[in-house]
């Protein structure tokens, strides 16, 4: 419960509340079209580097349904147009744009901006 709180703490509501760019790692230290976890501070945070969109995404790494540190391990694709992720445990998949629960009745999960700058992935935090 204790990182559902943090994760809520840190999470960016809008773009002009960012309040830190964390330098997670380098752009080839994630796999293309999957997740690879970072930590920042005491938080996980899953990154996706969604090779096939061109596009990255950052969330939590805890799956809401069973408390597992997994999301990052997940398998992306898309719904309709949505990028998501699915749980590799449990199925469950989450928007990784608003991080709503896309096919159950589940807890929304932390989203994060990311950015690439000079070969480096950063993701951004309210505090």
């Amino acid at each position: 419960m204790e990182e559902i709180i943090a994760l809520k703490e840190h999470m960016v509501e809008e773009a002009g509340n960012i309040k830190t760019w964390f330098k997670a790692a380098a752009v080839e230290d994630f796999p293309e079209n999957g997740g690879a976890c970072v930590k920042y501070k005491d938080l996980q945070i899953a990154v996706f580097n969604f090779t096939r969109k061109k596009e990255w995404y950052a969330c939590q790494n805890l799956c809401p349904h069973k408390m597992q540190m997994i999301l990052s391990r997940g398998m992306i694709g898309t719904q309709g147009e949505e990028p998501k992720v699915a749980c590799p445990y449990h199925k469950r998949t989450f928007s990784l744009k608003s991080g709503e629960c896309l096919n159950a009745e589940e807890h929304k999960i932390a989203t994060f901006p990311v950015k690439i700058e000079d070969g480096y992935v950063y993701i951004g935090f309210s505090k």
